[in-house]
């Protein structure tokens, strides 16, 4: 493959047309670069020349990126992300038992789950290091999507084309009351019984929350909202304070205090499950804990 003069520059610099762009200052981005400004000032000026055209305009005190900039910086961005993940790929491939691997999840989903998984995993790999990112179910398909991610935990699982996922096991949602409901007591409750209760939901873009509206939905109501939180935890909190009812996974072990769980009729039920970009490449760190994860599928 034959490169022209100007590919061959921008390929050299992508740092420095990558830092430019966050910074829009010369001075900073020689900081961030830790070269002198002047060598970052005659780069720019190489580059201007083989385009035929200038890489900056002063804007106050600092610059402002030509359009012609602007699309070799957003292409420099791009680049930097392949480089860095090919250099990941070969260090890893030399050394994968200290690999590195990012895994996003659910709030639930860290009371047992991950810990479980991870102490199993890091058993027989104990140099593999993890990073832990936390989420609506919605923000974590957005990261694992964009390359933020290497692995998530998710439920339901995610119809997105660019993604790959597995089931891993079924969890059945609870009707949660405060303790002296009037529904505390009964063995079982349809949800179309709930139509004139107060919810306290979780926000939009958490799976739980979408679960919710769709079985109102199906019963023929839209449930009333009292309040909405992030964490399930809080939610749990609500209605032990009798502030609303929930629906939400069993609490386990046991249940939390003031709350009551009660079961659904038809019992209702999510798939908690992994998803990963699909087609693309994966360290052997990260290849070696889907495989650990998808091993445990009941």
């Amino acid at each position: 493959m034959k490169y022209d003069s100007l590919s061959a520059q921008v390929a050299s610099h992508l740092p420095l047309l990558a830092a430019l762009r966050e910074t829009r200052n010369v001075t900073r981005t020689a900081e961030l670069l830790g070269v002198p400004q002047p060598t970052v000032s005659r780069r720019l000026a190489a580059l201007a020349d083989a385009l035929g055209a200038p890489l900056t305009v002063p804007d106050g005190r600092g610059i402002r990126l030509t359009r012609a900039a602007e699309l070799l910086a957003e292409a420099a961005e791009r680049g930097l992300a392949a480089v860095e993940t090919g250099v990941r790929l070969a260090r890893e491939e030399v050394a994968p038992e200290s690999g590195h691997v990012v895994l996003g999840f659910l709030h639930l989903l860290g009371r047992s789950l991950v810990p479980s998984l991870l102490a199993g995993h890091r058993a027989r790999h104990p140099g593999v290091r993890f990073t832990l990112v936390q989420g609506s179910r919605q923000e974590m398909i957005d990261r694992l999507v964009g390359g933020e991610l290497d692995l998530a935990l998710l439920a339901p699982l995610p119809a997105v084309s660019s993604l790959e996922s597995a089931g891993l096991v079924q969890e059945e949602i609870l009707l949660s009351v405060p303790a002296g409901h009037h529904l505390a007591g009964r063995e079982s409750v349809r949800v179309a019984e709930l139509a004139e209760e107060e919810f306290v939901l979780l926000e939009q873009g958490y799976g739980v929350r979408t679960l919710t509206d769709e079985l109102c939905a199906a019963a023929g109501f839209t449930p009333r909202i009292a309040f909405e939180g992030q964490e399930s935890d809080t939610v749990r909190g609500l209605v032990a304070a009798g502030l609303g009812v929930a629906l939400l996974p069993r609490f386990g072990p046991g249940t939390p205090a003031g709350v009551a769980e009660v079961p659904l009729s038809p019992t209702p039920y999510r798939t908690i499950g992994l998803a990963w970009r699909a087609d693309e490449p994966m360290t052997p760190a990260v290849t070696g804990f889907r495989a650990h994860v998808l091993a445990t599928r009941s």
